[in-house]
């Protein structure tokens, strides 16, 4: 059994949300993880873990089952996030590097609610 991190009520929501949201999301953790890395490890791992937690439950999606480049992606997304952040870095990834890819999905989630939002008239 896995121990939740976030509130019950997230992860009832969570496969309602778009890919972009999703990760967009997970990408708010990951910005507190990158922020905190040096001046709080405390605090940037408690972000971590729930990034992974966000992350995990993007790829129970059923939604994304369907496609397995979607799967890799998102798989190879964590691999790096850990890589960089806890493991020996073997990829030569940058913080900079992490925090472009997921905010380019909450760019991505924020222009699809307001392309929404312009169709429905609201």
């Amino acid at each position: 059994m896995r121990v939740l991190r976030h509130d019950a009520s997230i992860v009832e929501r969570w496969f309602t949300f778009s890919l972009a949201e999703q990760l967009g999301n997970a990408g708010s953790e990951v910005s507190r993880a990158l922020k905190w890395r040096t001046r709080n490890p405390e605090i940037a791992q408690g972000a971590l873990y729930r990034a992974l937690e966000l992350i995990d439950l993007t790829l129970d999606d059923p939604r994304h089952r369907t496609s397995v480049a979607r799967l890799r992606e998102i798989c190879r997304a964590r691999e790096l996030l850990l890589d960089f952040l806890v493991g020996p870095n073997q990829y030569n990834s940058s913080e900079a590097a992490l925090q472009r890819y997921f905010d380019a999905f909450g760019v991505a989630a924020v222009n699809g609610r307001s392309r929404n939002q312009a169709r429905s008239g609201s």
